[in-house]
């Protein structure tokens, strides 16, 4: 077990110290905060990509929902059980294998032959990355103390923004510039490098850890949870392909009977041998409990704006990919800005207002946006479509950075893989069904037989139909976020942490009364370097 003021392993493996004077965690931060924006610019770069990869593949309307649900729903249904095996065998030892497997699925996808070729290869992928993520907030969790981890969640957000920054704007460069007649080919083969050095580094760098007490991995929780999101998601992607058969009723509604099956399964289990894949005990935690549900509506609502607003202005308005992609940047910088100042700034004087406001916020350029979108119809410019865009991304900042911080701030330390598995699965849940209800709230109000002068005013009302359902889910995540505490308990602590630290014994960097953090730092000689 390591010190409450250190986090180091054996001498045969690399030092992470919480003494500010060592360096070394910054650059273990730097590592998986790398890794975390690799997962997430290969979303938003797929994005802009799409009309490009349908022209060149020939891929349609359903394999184009794949090529993006494909990956959500891969990675949402493996988040959890990424989480527990980084409890049960070291997070360290699964960030590699998730960062290599993923830069691997990154090749395949460049250099898929066919539509079904990459949508299997992006399952791949979010499979792989649902084993590198959810060791990035356990790493950061068990590593940086309690009145750190707000500067390292301001930093998260910031790299959220960025990454929204880069992502389409990246994805537009790389096809428009068709390197080596590759065309949307290279938005995959980037990952190569920054995955390779990754991988490298990360050996350097990071200190392995573990579940302070022996874990057991739970496969029957992990085929329920899987079935269950498959019974959902893929009855919503393919319903309206399909005519909305009887059997897409019958699985969605049988996917809520398999996750109560899940939950009395994983309540037993907890009780026989206490090592559930899912840690029921964690909702008993309000703070956790609430921003569980505002992770997965907030997903929803994402899910759905972020690919109908890419059909839209490409397939809809008709503009180039690079036109699409610099449309975004005023969000992506607005995102980045708010990100950065409402940890460090605001959270810790106005609290969960912050979040509120941010989800107001979001609503209020969501109906700029319909109303521009009506009024200026096929006409719409890029300058025009910034000043919603800046209101969205200001909101979206005040709420992306400081919810992670609110979600984990009471979660005891031995339980924080399995922690930051379900804030990331319940996000990509949600973000797989929002991507599922396209199908129904964006394609469904598009006719099947459009002659192509009607194609582009279609989208558009289709595009302002799809805003309508994104505000509604914005104002079930405003009212949910009562239920989040006033202030993240960290902001109590940080004031006194030595107290805190024997008073509370499961937050800042101590999980438990003897002072440990709760985690278990055990020598890896296979990864060491």
């Amino acid at each position: 077990m390591t010190s409450s003021s250190s986090l180091s392993s054996t001498a045969a493996g690399p030092t992470v110290s919480s003494d500010p004077s060592d360096r070394r965690r910054w650059f273990a931060l730097a590592i998986v905060m790398t890794a975390a924006f690799m997962d997430l610019v290969d979303v938003t770069i797929v994005n802009i990509a799409i009309p490009s990869i349908q022209e060149d593949t020939g891929a349609s309307f359903s394999a184009i929902q794949w090529i993006t649900a494909g990956y959500s729903l891969a990675f949402a249904a493996g988040l959890i059980t990424g989480g527990r095996l980084g409890d049960i065998y070291g997070r360290k030892r699964l960030f590699l294998i998730g960062i290599g497997g993923f830069t691997l699925a990154s090749a395949l996808c460049g250099f898929a032959a066919n539509p079904e070729m990459l949508v299997a290869s992006r399952i791949l992928q979010g499979g792989t990355a649902a084993l590198m993520v959810p060791q990035v907030l356990s790493i950061v969790h068990a590593t940086f103390p309690a009145h750190e981890r707000g500067k390292v969640f301001g930093l998260f957000g910031a790299i959220v923004g960025l990454g929204a920054v880069l992502g389409p704007l990246l994805g537009a460069l790389l096809t428009e510039w068709n390197i080596a007649g590759l065309e949307w080919r290279p938005i995959f083969l980037i990952n190569l490098p920054v995955g390779i050095a990754g991988l490298i580094l990360g050996r350097k760098f990071i200190s392995e850890s573990k579940a302070p007490k022996a874990l057991r991995l739970d496969l029957f929780g992990v085929v329920l949870v899987t079935l269950g999101m498959l019974m959902l998601i893929y009855p919503l992607t393919r319903g309206r392909e399909l005519g909305w058969p009887v059997w897409g009723h019958v699985s969605m509604v049988g996917s809520l009977l398999v996750f109560l099956v899940l939950v009395l399964f994983e309540r037993a289990k907890a009780r026989r041998d206490g090592s559930p894949l899912v840690e029921l005990s964690l909702f008993r935690v309000k703070s956790f409990a609430a921003g569980i549900a505002v992770q997965l509506t907030f997903g929803i609502g994402l899910g759905i704006f972020f690919l109908v607003w890419t059909l839209y202005m490409q397939m809809g308005l008709g503009w180039s990919a690079l036109r699409a992609g610099t449309t975004g940047i005023p969000f992506s910088i607005a995102v980045s800005f708010a990100a950065g100042i409402s940890v460090q700034k605001l959270v810790p004087r106005f609290g969960r207002k912050v979040l509120q406001t941010g989800a107001l916020l979001m609503i209020a350029g969501l109906l700029i946006y319909i109303w521009e979108s009506d009024r200026y119809g096929m006409g719409i410019t890029s300058w025009q479509m910034a000043l919603p865009l800046v209101v969205m991304g200001i909101g979206m900042g005040l709420i992306v950075a400081p919810l992670t911080d609110m979600v984990l701030s009471e979660v005891p330390k031995e339980h924080s893989g399995s922690a930051s598995g379900l804030i990331n699965t319940v996000q990509q849940m949600g973000n797989a069904l929002g991507l599922g209800l396209v199908a129904v709230v964006f394609f469904g109000s598009i006719s099947d037989r459009l002659a192509p002068r009607d194609a582009g005013p279609a989208f558009a009302e289709a595009f302002q139909h799809s805003l309508w359902w994104v505000v509604g889910v914005l104002a079930v995540i405003f009212l949910v976020m009562f239920a989040l505490p006033a202030r993240p308990q960290r902001q109590a602590e940080s004031g006194d942490e030595a107290g805190a630290e024997g008073a509370a014994g499961v937050t800042g960097v101590t999980g438990g009364s003897d002072g440990s953090d709760g985690s278990e730092i055990v020598k890896e000689p296979a990864l060491a370097p």
